[in-house]
Parts: C-alpha cells; structure tokens; sequence
C-alpha cells in the first residue's frame, strides 16, 4: 500500500479513536433518599435553592434514561449513582428492551462510593402496642389466604412464622383412614390430601385455623398446604387440594409435619402471627428487645429488580450493570392452593429476576433477607453475569440459571451466563428444599469459585430432565466451588453436587464438597441421577459425607477420574441401578476411609470400569468389592491395576488431603489436585469472611469396634 494511503488511514483511524473516547464520556447521575424525581438527577445532592438535585428512586432515573434515549442525548455510558439509605419500594423496579445500554454505552446503577443504598420489598411496621407480653401492630396490604406472609425481619434478623411444635416435629401415625367429606359426601383419598395424627398431638381448641399451613417434609421435598378441616374423631387432618407427594410414600408411615400461621402456636419468643382479617400483626420478642428500639419489617413485594425482555419477539434487555446494591425483604406469596414442587423449590421466584436479559450483569451487590431465591437469570438470558455477590438470609435458594421447561425457539434459551466468586449461605429457611446454585435446561453455563454453603438440600444442581431423552442442559461447567454444611439432617436424597439428564460436555472439577448430612439415605458428595450422561467428574476432594462420596443412581457412560474421596460415614461408593450399558467409568480415584465400607447398592451386572484406583481403610478391615475379595472382583475384569495401599496424605485426619512425594497414588497416574483454589477470590476481607461462620468441628467417621 503507498505510504501517502497508510498515513491517511491511520489519521483517520486515529481521529476514530478521539471520536470513540469523547463519545464514551459517561453520564453521571444519582439518586438519593432526599431527592425528587421531577429534578435533573444531575446533582449528587440537593441544592441551596431546593430547585434541583438528585432523583428519589431507581424508577426516575430509568425514566430520565428513557427521555434521554429518545431525544438523542445519550451518544456514551451511563452511571447511576445510588446514595446510602433505605428505599422502601411500593412495587419491583422493572427495566424493559427499552431501557437497555450498548456495548459501547453501557448504564449502570452502582452504590455511591463509600455509601450502601438498601433496595427493600419490605414496609416498616411501627406504632407497636404491648399486648399482655405480646406486641401489636396494624398491617395494611397484606394479601389473601393463606399466609397472607411468610417471613419478618427484626434488627436485621429473620424471624419465623408461630408454629407447633417449635423446634421438632409431629410425625403422622401411619396412612389416614379414608374418610367422608363432611359437606360433600365425598371420599377422602388419604394419601394425597390427607394426613393421621397422634393422639393428642393436635388440640381441638385452637380456634382459627383459617390461614393455617401444614408443612409436610417428603424426603426431598416440602409440602405447604391450607388445611380444610381437621376431624378429630378420625384423627385426620384434610388439605384442600390433590395432587402432589402422597403422604407417607417416600418418608415412611411416620411422616414429620408442623403446623403454623396460626393465634395458639404463638408461645416462643422471636415468633409471629398475623391475624389477616383484622390486619393485626402480633410478635412475641426475643430478650432485649424493646418497641422503642427495634425495627421491624414485613415483606410485601415478591420482587425487587425485574429485567423483563420480550423474549417470545427476540427485544432484549442488554447491558445493563447493578453494582454496590443491597437487595433486601421480598416474599413468596403462597397462593389458596399453598405450594407443592417437584424439587428444588423451583416455582419459587426471585428477589433479582430476569427474562430476556443479554450482556447484563449482578455485582459485588448484597441479597439477602429475603423469602424467596436470591438471583434468577431465566428464560432468554445469555452472557450475563453474577459476580462477587453476598447472597444470604433466603427464604428459598441462591441463584437460578433457567427454566424448568424447555425453550421453545432460539430466543428463548437460557446459556453462557456466568455464576463465580459468590458468597451464598444460609437458605432454605423458608422452602428447605431450595439450592444453592440451580441450572435447569440451561447451557455453556460457568459456576466457578463459589462458597456454598448451609443450605438443607443441594448444593449445586445441573440439569431438569429424568431419563435419557435429548436434554438443553449440557456443556455446564461447576469447578473450584468450596460446597459445604448441606442437609443438615433435615431432608434427603441430595448431593454435593446433584446431576440430572443426559449432558454431554458437562465437567465438575476441582471443587472441595464436605459435610454432607441427610435425614435419611442420599447424604452424597458428588450425585449423577437419573439418566446423568456423559459427565466428567476430575479433580474433586470429597469428604465427610453420610451416605457416600459418590453415588449414581441411573445414567450411561460417566467418567469419575483423578478424585479424593474421603470418610463417609456409610459405604464410599454407591450404584442403584443395573443396566445393560457402562453406567460409569472410575480411574485414578483415591478412596480413604476408616470404617470398614467401601462399597454398598447394586454392583451385580458389573456393567462399569474401574481400575487404576488406590482404596484404604485405616480401620485394618480387609477390604469388601460388593461381597467379593479383590482377586474376585478382579476376576470380573474390575481395578486390574488398581491397589489397596496407603496413599499418604500429609494429613487425613486434619482434612489435609495433599500427598507426600512417595504416595504410591503417584505411580498410578494420579495426577495431585491443588483444592486451595476452590472457593473464594479477591482481596483478604471477602476470602476470609466465610471463615467467620462458627461451627462445630467436623465429627469424622468413627472406626469399627475391634
């Protein structure tokens, strides 16, 4: 090219370049608790005058942008600056297509620096009157029957609905009797909506049962049901409503129930009633608390931020950024027919949730106290991301990728979003079935280097298909999260990681599970079900759990190679079922353990590989391959090479699962896993603040009796 051309080009690229910078000086605008929405917005705070200064909500900000955008006036970013308070939201902030940026202008709604604005779903209950050693308060808006609410929030600490009992359980006394309805004739069908009590368990008087729930728990499930009527006679309490899990099918003929929301269950300091027809909030307080001194706040929003993409016509919501946020106090409302799911508590919402969102982001924001999930990025969305989050104090679980249907065209799917280094805890409070991070038919996602903790179910869940049909949900990646604390002992069937349907593509690796407690079977590390498919398991430590390290239940063709798995108080390794396919390749697992159990459930068909595996049991016990010796097993072509040997870790018993330069592991091929990445990232105060949480030390398997 002649040189007179290249000089012109690169004048012209470089007067692009100026044009490019000037054009992305960004507009700055703020919001504060002081403001007007009628003002410019352009100032961080009121003027002299009183004549201009900041808007008063989110919603007038979007507004202005609106009114921006239209006239022309916005040719760069966006900064919405945020001001510290609490902003008390009469309904969701909803951004729509209309309210997107561009990659080369983005907007974004970020915390003033130095400053926490709060963006509450909640209503501050004042003007409390002492009532006998109960307080009162008037309530407006609450909603219909049942549970007009489920959750309040006092000094800044969640505070559970009156329920009986209080810190157990009643159990049912076997199946119920069927029984006729007492207006209709009709015959009970007893182990749907029906339950039989214990003598004396219930009390025939308690007077207003009206906004009543039993909450039933069906091993991986919770059920919250209105009740119709209780007949005493027959010891049977009648739901309204058919359909859901049969009572008594998957917890066994003593089935734990309670029974809340109601006046006589009020007898605990820290519990609450709320009598909806009379709009009286009533709360029995905690010591140290006084009417003068304590906020109290009642969710009446189900949601605070709504992106709301019209997906069915491909109008996206893009490039929009929340940082510095705090999300707080939002509520799932139940509805007259209460709540049955599946699993997972999937038709729960979210207090952040979107449709149709692209090239959006959630970061370094707070969500937390909440009654429903934290964060959902559902139908539509795709290359978003949720980053250095504190999702905490929920209702129901963390954060939600996808729907549990399938997308019916290509705007519709969810994928390529991106879920790392957030800090998710303490859920479940509400709906215990939640999780912590859920994928549902959703694709090319990344969960990475989050803290997962303290929930009563899942930890991580992939995929929302059962069986080997085609699936949407494949290609998910789920490494170097730190996943702990999960059960509980409250349900069942879950897993550090829990799996579903036919992935190809799917990978978990390096991720440190532990301290998984069930109720009763399924406390599991790393849980492929039904129909998992084409899985790579690598490079996990797993330990501490109740019921086994790994567990698959049905599903062709996993690969679990190059992972610890340590002290499960059962057996280490669990199949379910035979089928006349591979249902998993293990190598170059190490398996250490101290009591005895290597393997239980079904191994018969011998339709897996395994070899190249180093197994230990510090208890001494010689070592059971499904009730065969190990030249037995061998003799089935299973761990040829594999050995039983001591694999030399720096210290098993202080859960220090590097190995010393002479592990026999080595000359397997075991490849050592550094597990110190997994988990948190950043700078010293977010690493470290997990470490904060006080728990009891880990109670490690105990040895046979010798």
């Amino acid at each position: 090219m002649h040189l007179v051309n290249c000089m012109v080009l690169a004048g012209i690229g470089v007067a692009l370049s100026v044009s490019a910078a000037q054009a992305a000086e960004p507009v700055t605008l703020y919001v504060a608790p002081n403001g007007n929405d009628a003002w410019s917005g352009k100032l961080d705070a009121p003027n002299e005058a009183g004549t201009d200064g900041p808007f008063a909500t989110l919603a007038g900000a979007r507004d202005a942008i609106r009114g921006m955008k239209a006239a022309g006036a916005l040719p760069g970013p966006v900064v919405v600056q945020v001001r510290g308070g609490v902003y008390r939201l009469r309904e969701p902030v909803v951004f729509g297509p209309e309210d997107s940026g561009s990659h080369a202008a983005p907007i974004t709604y970020e915390a003033y620096p130095g400053e926490e604005p709060v963006l509450s779903g909640g209503v501050a209950v004042t003007d409390w009157k002492p009532e006998g050693d109960l307080w009162t308060a008037t309530v407006d808006g609450v909603g219909p029957r049942p549970a007009p609410f489920s959750a309040l929030w006092v000094n800044g600490e969640y505070r559970r609905a009156a329920r009986t009992p209080n810190e157990d359980f009643f159990y049912t006394d076997g199946p119920a009797p069927v029984v006729k309805d007492a207006d209709t004739g009709e015959e009970i069908q007893n182990t749907i909506n029906a339950i039989r009590f214990a003598e004396g368990d219930l009390d025939p008087g308690w007077k207003d049962l009206e906004d009543a729930l039993l909450v039933s728990y069906h091993s991986w499930d919770t059920t919250h049901l209105p009740i119709a009527r209780i007949d005493f006679e027959n010891r049977v309490v009648i739901m309204p409503r058919k359909g859901g899990w049969p009572f008594n099918r998957w917890a066994g003929p003593k089935q734990r129930y309670y029974i809340e929301h109601f006046f006589e269950a009020l007898d605990q300091p820290g519990e609450w009633y709320l009598d909806r027809k009379t709009k009286t909030l009533y709360y029995r307080p905690m010591d140290g608390e006084d009417m003068a001194g304590t906020e109290v706040v009642a969710p009446m929003l189900r949601q605070v931020i709504v992106l709301e993409g019209d997906v069915a016509n491909g109008r996206f919501v893009t490039h929009l950024h929340f940082k510095g946020l705090r999300i707080h106090h939002t509520d799932h409302t139940l509805g007259p027919k209460g709540l049955n799911n599946e699993q997972a508590a999937h038709s729960v919402v979210a207090a952040v949730h979107a449709k149709g969102a692209r090239w959006c982001s959630i970061e370094d924001c707070e969500v937390g106290h909440v009654g429903t999930y934290g964060i959902w990025f559902g139908v539509g969305c795709q290359d978003n991301r949720i980053a250095r989050n504190h999702v905490h104090d929920l209702g129901a679980g963390g954060v939600r990728l996808g729907e549990p249907g399938e997308g019916g065209n290509e705007f519709q799917y969810a994928r390529h979003n991106v879920v790392d280094n957030n800090w998710i805890h303490d859920g479940g409070k509400i709906f215990p079935a939640a999780v912590g991070v859920w994928i549902g038919r959703s694709s090319y996602n990344t969960v990475s280097h989050n803290e997962i903790s303290d929930f009563f179910y899942t930890g991580v869940s992939v995929g929302w298909s059962w069986g080997y049909a085609p699936s949407s949900a494949h290609h998910n990646l789920i490494e170097h999260n730190h996943i702990h604390h999960l059960g509980k002992r409250l349900l069942s069937d879950m897993g550090g990681i829990y799996t579903l349907g036919v992935a190809p593509g799917t990978v978990l690796r390096y991720n440190l599970i532990h301290d998984v407690f069930s109720y009763a079977y399924g406390g599991w590390g790393i849980y492929p079900d039904e129909g998992s498919t084409h899985l790579l398991a690598e490079n996990n430590v797993v330990y501490n759990t109740k019921t086994g390290g790994f567990h698959q239940h049905y599903g062709k063709e996993n690969r679990i190679e190059n992972n610890v798995f340590a002290f499960t108080h059962e057996g280490q390794l669990q199949r379910t079922r035979n089928e006349d396919h591979v249902s998993f390749i293990f190598r170059r697992n190490i398996v250490y353990f101290n009591n005895g159990r290597l393997m239980h459930g079904n191994w018969g068909n011998h339709q897996f590989e395994m070899d190249g595996n180093c197994y230990w049991d510090t208890s001494g016990k010689a070592l059971d391959f499904a009730g065969m010796a190990l030249e037995d097993w061998r003799a089935h072509g299973h761990d040829t090479h594999s050995i039983i040997a001591d694999p030399l870790f720096e210290n098993a018993e202080a859960l220090d699962f590097r190995l010393k330069p002479e592990s026999p592991a080595l000359a397997l091929g075991f490849r050592p896993i550094d597990i110190s990445t997994a988990g948190l990232y950043g700078d010293e105060a977010w690493v470290n603040a997990p470490k904060a949480i006080e728990r009891e030390p880990s109670e490690l398997p105990k040895p046979p009796e010798p």
